[in-house]
């Protein structure tokens, strides 16, 4: 199955590439890709406490390697780690299979693949019109990752960036940074901290309490005069609420420029009634952003003129959905929007470079790497406080460390591990190895110097060595050092 690119990129490289790109897959893996967060991320309808996404690596048989992530959340994506893990590996088999065929022939499989169907089963386009609870859509997730990754390949193959690909439009994009469901006063030191880091747009995560959430917009309001307001209400508020925080805000000047997904996403009755009501007495436009979950919830959304503005998220819809989303809701005069879940900078990346390529993006919503405390991905973009700007680097420009990506216990669940004679910011990861003892990787390369200097004199380690450090008579653990 070979499918179609939308019109969006006609003009651009990424049709072209399609069309005329052979791929040739080398190898294609999975892992888990596990991030801490900050501080606990909460919205009105869940709360997370740790990122647990799948790294993707394709590496083609001309040597370049392309880098994909899926995000998963249960409580939206409808799987967890494992079941992504095992619908990836899936993925990766297949690709193992594709020789010498075009990208777009391959992401076509790949289409077919991540609905459930066998290959070759009539399905096309028809799949991203398919509800969101179906046993197809709800894979998309990991098919996103896969398509990142291989075009990713594809774009380094021909030498050319992701932003170029696109549309070369631009090569910077100035994203909003969210503040979750926090107290006022936790908001207002957020508020405080963002504004000395050049963010003009702060996005609030609304809809668990109408009295509170005004509490917390007047605080950040005091703490950050001069920043525009988006709600998020993730489904939170009944119409007549979402009517009521409009009111109540316009009257103490706190009009935001967005309202996100005001009510339930299957309250299209609502979501119409409250982006009429916003819009006309107001001027403020509403996002559908869980209500957007497909090509069909948008042609709803443009045929009802439920909303102003649609939310693209690659996870939600794929790269392919994602351009086809955005055709239509260009030809019909809907704002865009472009947000992410909780991703590392491996697929913020992939999205960035999307917006500035095509730059029909409204409203910018790329901040979740800000709220990791770690960064597990090297090189890529380059982030300015709100901004960030893509270099001219091949494909999405960035990668992960992919022996410090593995780190799991016996029963496959991920693990991070620190020794306190190590440095701060030496954390290791480890797995069993065939004996079952465990291997110890430290997560950056150049973090050797400082084992070599003498922070851990008793143990000298170059980049060719294995030793085994003494944790105790219970605990052996050999350590392996990478250079980066």
């Amino acid at each position: 199955m070979h499918v179609q690119v939308p019109s969006s990129a006609t003009n651009f490289g990424f049709k072209n590439l399609c069309e005329t790109f052979m791929v040739e897959v080398y190898k294609a893996e999975n892992r888990p890709l596990n991030v801490p967060l900050i501080a606990p991320f909460t919205i009105a309808s869940s709360r997370l406490e740790k990122v647990e996404n799948v790294g993707i690596r394709i590496e083609l048989k001309n040597g370049c390697v392309g880098w994909g992530e899926a995000p998963i959340l249960p409580f939206v994506t409808a799987e967890d780690q494992p079941t992504a893990m095992a619908k990836a590996k899936e993925a990766c088999e297949m690709l193992k299979g594709c020789s010498f065929i075009t990208l777009g022939a391959v992401l076509g499989q790949i289409l077919v693949s991540s609905s459930g169907y066998r290959h070759g089963s009539t399905v096309g386009r028809k799949l991203l019109e398919r509800d969101a609870t179906a046993p197809g859509t709800r894979r998309i997730k990991v098919r996103a990752g896969v398509e990142m990754a291989l075009i990713d390949a594809a774009a380094k193959s021909i030498g050319v960036p992701l932003w170029r690909l696109f549309g070369g439009a631009s090569n910077t994009i100035t994203t909003d940074i969210t503040i979750p469901i926090v107290s006022p006063a936790e908001a207002a030191a957020l508020a405080s901290k963002y504004r000395g880091q050049g963010f003009g747009t702060l996005k609030l995560k609304v809809g668990k309490n109408l009295k509170a959430d005004i509490e917390v917009l007047q605080a950040i309001r005091a703490a950050h005069p001069d920043c525009s307001f988006i709600l998020d209400a993730n489904e939170g508020y009944r119409p007549e609420e979402a009517i009521e925080v409009l009111e109540k805000l316009h009257g103490t000047e706190l009009t935001p420029v967005l309202f996100e997904q005001p009510v339930h996403r299957d309250d299209w009755e609502g979501l119409g009634r409250v982006s009429r009501f916003a819009k006309s007495k107001y001027g403020v436009s509403v996002a559908a952003d869980e209500s957007s979950r497909n090509l069909a919830d948008v042609k709803k959304i443009v045929q009802g003129e439920l909303a102003d503005v649609v939310n693209i998220k690659l996870a939600k819809v794929g790269v392919l959905g994602a351009l086809e989303i955005i055709d239509l809701a260009r030809a019909s005069g809907l704002d865009l929007m472009i947000g992410g879940m909780v991703e590392t900078r491996l697929a913020m990346g992939f999205a960035g470079h999307l917006a500035a390529g095509l730059g029909c993006f409204k409203f910018i919503d790329l901040d979740t790497p800000l709220l990791l405390s770690e960064d597990p991905v090297l090189e890529g973009y380059e982030g300015l406080g709100a901004v960030y700007k893509f270099a001219n680097a091949a494909g999405h420009g960035s990668y992960l460390h992919w022996e410090n990506v593995a780190c799991f216990d016996e029963k496959g669940q991920s693990l991070w591990f620190k020794h306190p004679r190590w440095p701060p910011a030496c954390h290791s990861q480890f797995a069993p190895s065939p004996s079952l003892s465990c291997i110890v990787t430290v997560k950056i390369g150049t973090w050797l110097s400082h084992l070599q200097c003498g922070v851990v004199p008793r143990f000298p380690v170059s980049s060719s060595d294995s030793i085994v450090p003494d944790f105790g008579p219970e605990q052996s653990l050999t350590l392996l050092a990478y250079d980066v």
